[in-house]
C-alpha cells in the first residue's frame, strides 16, 4: 500500500467550505463528517443538503457531532428531521455528563472537540474550522489530505462513533510507520494524550525555530517549560495569538505567561483585526502539525483532540510560510511594552492564575 499522500492548506474559510461541498458532491460510498460545532446556517444547509442528496444515491452519511459545541440541536429532533433524509446523526455524550456526580471537575470537560470529513476513505479534511457562519471570515487554517492518513481518519472516527453509541469499538487502529503524514488522536487518559505527547517531543528536538499560531493560549507547566528551555538554548520562539479572541478571561490568562515568555527570548505577536483561530506548529522545516488542539488545558489534557502530524519538508515549509505571513497582520509585544503594561493589567493578570487549571 502507497503511503505517499496528497495535501493541500487552506488559509480561507470560504474556500475551504467550497472543497469540503465539491468532495462531499462526488462521494460514491460514504461521508463521516466529526464537528465540534455544528451551526443550521447558510453552510450547514448546504452540506446537509448536499449530503442527503448523495444518501439518495445510496451513500453512507453519518454525522458525529458535540453535545456541547452543537447545542443549539441538543434535545430537538434534528436527528430523527435528518434521517428521514437518510442521513444518521449521533450526538456525543450530553450537556451534563453522566458521570458528572464524580468530585472531580475534569469530568465537565471530556469534550469531542475534532473537527473532520472523510468522504470514501480516500479524502479527509480536518483543522480549526466549524459549521458556523459566524466564522466565516475567521483566519483559521485546515487541511485537505489524500491517501493513507485518510483511512487512518475514517478509522479513528468509525472508534468514536461506536464509542458515542455506547458500543464496543470495533475499528482496530491503523499504524502506518514509513508515511510521513500522520493522524494523531488524543484522549483523556494517560498515555493516550498522543497529539500532547507529539508536541512535547517536537519541541524538545528543535534546533532551529518553533512557530506556533493558537487563538487560545492556557499551556501546561511543561509546554511552557519546554519553550523557555528552547528559547534559552538559542532557538527562534514565535508565538502568535490573537489581539483579542472571543473569550476575555482566557486572553487574561494567555497574557499570565508572557513574562515567562519574554524574559527567556521567546517573541509573542497579537494578530490584529478578525480573529485568528488557526492551531498549528512548525518546526525546523523538518516538522508540522494542523488540527483541532488548542493550547489550552481543555485540548492539552481533558478534550478528544486530533491533529495531522507531518515530517513531509514541503508541507512543514508550506506551514511555517503561512505563520509568517500572519506576522504580517500582527504586532509584537516588546519586553519594555510588558514592564509598562498597567497596574490593573498585573491585578488581572496574577488573580487568573488561580483559576488557569480550569481553562
Amino acid at each position: 500500500m502507497t503511503t505517499e499522500t496528497d495535501w493541500k492548506l487552506f488559509e480561507s474559510n470560504e474556500e475551504a467550505w467550497d472543497a469540503m461541498l465539491a468532495d462531499c458532491a462526488e462521494a460514491e460510498k460514504s461521508i463521516s463528517l466529526e464537528q465540534f460545532i455544528f451551526v443550521n446556517d447558510d453552510f450547514g444547509k448546504k452540506l446537509i443538503t448536499v449530503c442527503a442528496e448523495r444518501a439518495v444515491k445510496g451513500v453512507e452519511v453519518r454525522f458525529l457531532w458535540d453535545a456541547a459545541g452543537s447545542f443549539t440541536f441538543w434535545g430537538s429532533n434534528i436527528a430523527d428531521e435528518l434521517k428521514t433524509r437518510g442521513i444518521e446523526l449521533v450526538f456525543w455524550k450530553t450537556l451534563v455528563p453522566s458521570y458528572f456526580r464524580l468530585p472531580d471537575w475534569r469530568y465537565w470537560y471530556l469534550r469531542n472537540h475534532r473537527r473532520t470529513i472523510v468522504v470514501d476513505g480516500k479524502i479527509g479534511y480536518t483543522g480549526s474550522i466549524c459549521v458556523d457562519e459566524r466564522m466565516k471570515n475567521w483566519r483559521d487554517a485546515n487541511l485537505r489530505v489524500e491517501g493513507v492518513v485518510a483511512k487512518q481518519m475514517e478509522n479513528s472516527f468509525d472508534r468514536m462513533w461506536d464509542r458515542a453509541r455506547r458500543a464496543r469499538p470495533l475499528a482496530k487502529k491503523l499504524h502506518y510507520r514509513n508515511n510521513e503524514f500522520r493522524y494523531l488522536t488524543s484522549y483523556p487518559a494517560p498515555g493516550r494524550r498522543l497529539v500532547y505527547r507529539e508536541f512535547v517531543r517536537a519541541i524538545r528536538k528543535a534546533e532551529r525555530y518553533v512557530f506556533i499560531t493558537a487563538p487560545y493560549f492556557v499551556p501546561t507547566h511543561r509546554l511552557i517549560r519546554l519553550l523557555r528551555l528552547a528559547a534559552e538554548r538559542g532557538v527562534e520562539i514565535k508565538i502568535i495569538l490573537p489581539e483579542k479572541s472571543d473569550y476575555r478571561l482566557v486572553d487574561l490568562a494567555a497574557r499570565s505567561y508572557f513574562t515567562t515568555l519574554l524574559e527567556s527570548g521567546a517573541r509573542v505577536f497579537l494578530y490584529h483585526g478578525k480573529m485568528i483561530h488557526s492551531k498549528t506548529i512548525a518546526i525546523d522545516d523538518t516538522w508540522a502539525s494542523v488540527g483541532s488542539m488548542n493550547w489550552d488545558r481543555a485540548s492539552l489534557l481533558y478534550n478528544f483532540e486530533a491533529n495531522i502530524v507531518s515530517t513531509n519538508d514541503r508541507f512543514a515549509r508550506a506551514v511555517a510560510a503561512s505563520l509568517k505571513r500572519d506576522l504580517e497582520s500582527s504586532r509584537e509585544v516588546t519586553v519594555s511594552e510588558w514592564r509598562t503594561r498597567s497596574f490593573i493589567e498585573k491585578i488581572l493578570e496574577f488573580l487568573v492564575r488561580f483559576i488557569r487549571k480550569f481553562l
